[in-house]
């Protein structure tokens, strides 16, 4: 079994967990292969995985890593297994103390799949020619670069032009995405599974602006208004992203394909819910008499 290695070097507990994989690996039938910058924590040669068809992908880190990984598979539908070593790890299904039982379910192959829908958004000139294009597991979004200002911004949704919208930004979210950068801005949370997509404005400067929820089967257009196309950049999950200048435009539908994520024993989406998000947590509440 051929197993691709992400990880996040700013933990520090990254080098010992790395050397333990690696001599845990190959008695579970696991042939590993690292991320270049993740060399020197192995404490011996671990091939690239560069142009290797992997069995799964290991990540160790939080969400941010995960997602990072998702996209580093440049499309291929690799199940990805990930380790949480941050605080969250919402996307994540395995933690430093339970990764043996891990790694053991991993090369038995006792694990089941969610295929998760991931965004493909194009930038286009003002005649329509393609820029750029970028794939995203959570979310797109459109804001100002530097300082938070506010942004204006024609939405077009399957072709009809919802509105102008005047906030601090655009997000363009996965069911998956719900529950990241989204839920922060106000958006809803959308159970993974449901075919859809977020549009969500961050602090709309009008209360008649609102989150919509819209069919993963249209197309969402953000066009930058005239005299407000200055600055704005466009994200992918919070971790790459570019300019958008004027006349541009950002083009976001549904990808061909999916991101695989690994998931363990009976940790349902309302599970991690709970404990993730602390969701209906009244603990810290005193009794009212």
């Amino acid at each position: 079994m051929r197993v691709g290695v992400v990880g996040n070097p700013r933990y520090r507990d990254l080098k010992a967990v790395l050397e333990r994989v690696a001599l845990q690996a190959p008695e579970r039938g696991i042939t590993l292969h690292s991320e270049p910058r993740l060399q020197p924590f192995w404490g011996r040669e671990v091939p690239p995985f560069e142009g290797v068809e992997l069995d799964a992908l290991l990540t160790f880190g939080g969400d941010g890593t995960l997602l990072r990984g998702a996209r580093l598979l440049a499309g291929r539908e690799t199940p990805i297994l990930g380790v949480n070593f941050g605080r969250v790890g919402f996307l994540t299904t395995a933690t430093r103390e339970t990764l043996d039982a891990a790694l053991d379910a991993l090369g038995a192959g006792r694990y089941v799949t969610e295929r998760r829908q991931m965004l493909m958004a194009v930038i286009k000139d003002g005649q329509g020619v393609e820029r750029s294009s970028q794939v995203a597991v959570n979310d797109v979004a459109v804001h100002k670069g530097g300082v938070a200002r506010v942004v204006r911004v024609n939405v077009f949704i399957n072709g009809e032009n919802v509105g102008p919208y005047s906030a601090d930004g655009i997000i363009v979210a996965t069911p998956t995405g719900s529950t990241a950068y989204n839920l922060s801005a106000g958006g809803p949370i959308v159970v993974p599974g449901v075919e859809a997509m977020v549009v969500t404005p961050i602090a709309a400067h009008t209360l008649a602006v609102r989150p919509l929820v819209v069919p993963a089967t249209f197309r969402i257009v953000i066009e930058p208004m005239a005299g407000w196309a200055d600055d704005l950049l466009v994200s992918f999950d919070g971790q790459t992203g570019s300019s958008l200048a004027p006349g541009e435009s950002v083009d976001v539908r549904r990808a061909d394909h999916r991101v695989c994520l690994i998931r363990l024993g009976g940790d349902g989406f309302f599970s991690r819910m709970r404990q993730k998000l602390h969701w209906g947590d009244l603990s810290e509440r005193e009794a009212v008499r």
